[in-house]
């Protein structure tokens, strides 16, 4: 069955950089789309950035735009997120997920879900 074990996250003042990488087993992930998600406390889990099963297209959210990058292994069946100039309200739990299309990404309605890695942007 699906697995996806994200990890990366920490403590990391504001300007900051961190890099997230989601291992994923259980499907064939060269075929499927991928996306990063983030719940801050009190808030509804949000897509970040998603990915085309090759890397052709990418989109991110209008908050991290310019900031961070998604990206993707296909032969190491990792997927990563790259974060620069964090910010204090980019703390969150981040999540990766996939789904059946690349636009279905959006809706983040998965039975599954991970553990996710702690990203904390504080001075």
């Amino acid at each position: 069955q699906v697995q996806l074990v994200e990890s990366g996250g920490g403590l990391v003042q504001p300007g900051g950089s961190l890099t997230l990488s989601c291992a994923a087993s259980g499907f064939t992930f060269s075929s499927a789309p991928m996306g990063w998600y983030r719940q801050a406390p009190g808030k509804e889990r949000e897509l970040v950035a998603k990915i085309t099963s090759v890397g052709a297209r990418t989109n991110c959210a209008d908050s991290v735009k310019g900031r961070f990058t998604i990206s993707r292994d296909n032969a190491k069946n990792t997927l990563y997120l790259q974060m620069n100039s964090l910010k204090p309200e980019d703390t969150a739990v981040y999540y990766c997920n996939t789904a059946r299309t690349y636009y279905r990404l959006d809706s983040g309605a998965f039975d599954y879900w991970g553990q996710g890695t702690q990203v904390t942007v504080s001075s």
